[in-house]
């Protein structure tokens, strides 16, 4: 496993680093950015947060706009931001910005020609963590959280492999993606027209079914343009009550779906899953 040094940027006595990789799930080169906390450089192996972000994003997006890293060089955790899908020139693409790179949907693609290099759910499971954990002093401790398609990814991941991580969050998932139109569009092109499929993706479907239970916190805006037609997070709610499931789902009056929401809010949930770590003695 050999990473490419692209960029180093020192922070809160830390080090945001960007690199690339070659990936054998995705079969093309793959970026990820990580931020290691000061801890590491005390001899101390960390714990990793890693964060999903949204449709259109890069590994930029959170490490440049959310201010995660504060709270993260406090408490002594990692943060691994990776792409939002496989690139390069002979990756499949499409037109729209819903669909193709920048929109992975963290599924393993079973139609061609999307197979051949979107299996981003192998990629966030299994190669990355590989990866990082061979290559920096950090830990096999785990959380996972993300924003829109990738707080979907977070949560979907999250309910399928409980025994990989300590806690979940998100902010404006597409909780219910087998019956919103994001959903629907990339399920079909990526999976096929067997809607069973699909199920293994939905994380109101998921955490109806769930046998361990993880925390979870999800933070959703009132004024998100995109509440009720594609989030819709009421869903993920009233399955997780049914089935007993420790959510707990905060609506933020008057909050969109930018950064300037998941700023305001991040340190709360890098606290949450530093309770959950061991590291932090309150959650919000």
């Amino acid at each position: 496993m050999s990473i490419t040094l692209l960029s180093s940027n020192a922070s809160f006595g830390g080090w945001h680093k960007q690199y690339s990789h070659a990936s054998s799930s995705n079969q093309c080169t793959m970026r990820f950015a990580i931020y290691l906390p000061p801890q590491v450089e005390q001899g101390h192996k960390v714990p990793v947060l890693y964060w999903l972000s949204g449709l259109t994003c890069t590994d930029e997006n959170f490490m440049q706009k959310a201010g995660a890293q504060a709270a993260a060089a406090k408490l002594g955790i990692a943060i691994v931001a990776p792409d939002t899908s496989p690139r390069g020139d002979d990756v499949a693409d499409a037109d729209s910005y819903d669909l193709g790179k920048g929109a992975g949907f963290y599924v393993n693609a079973t139609r061609m020609p999307w197979a051949k290099h979107y299996q981003m759910y192998d990629y966030i499971v299994h190669e990355l963590p590989a990866l990082i954990e061979s290559q920096f002093p950090v830990s096999d401790k785990r959380a996972i959280s993300g924003h829109s398609m990738g707080g979907h990814g977070a949560l979907s991941i999250a309910l399928k492999n409980p025994e990989r991580y300590t806690s979940v969050s998100a902010f404006s998932p597409i909780c219910n993606p087998v019956n919103c139109p994001w959903g629907k569009k990339a399920f079909a092109t990526y999976l096929g027209d067997d809607t069973s499929t699909w199920q293994e993706y939905d994380s109101s479907i998921l955490i109806s079914k769930a046998s361990k239970h993880l925390p979870m916190l999800v933070d959703q805006g009132s004024a998100d343009d995109f509440l009720h037609e594609q989030l819709t997070p009421d869903v993920l709610t009233s399955e997780a009550q049914k089935a007993g499931y420790p959510l707990t789902l905060r609506m933020q009056d008057g909050y969109d779906h930018s950064y300037y929401f998941i700023a305001s809010f991040i340190e709360e949930h890098i606290n949450f899953h530093g309770k959950c770590l061991g590291l932090a003695s309150k959650a919000p």
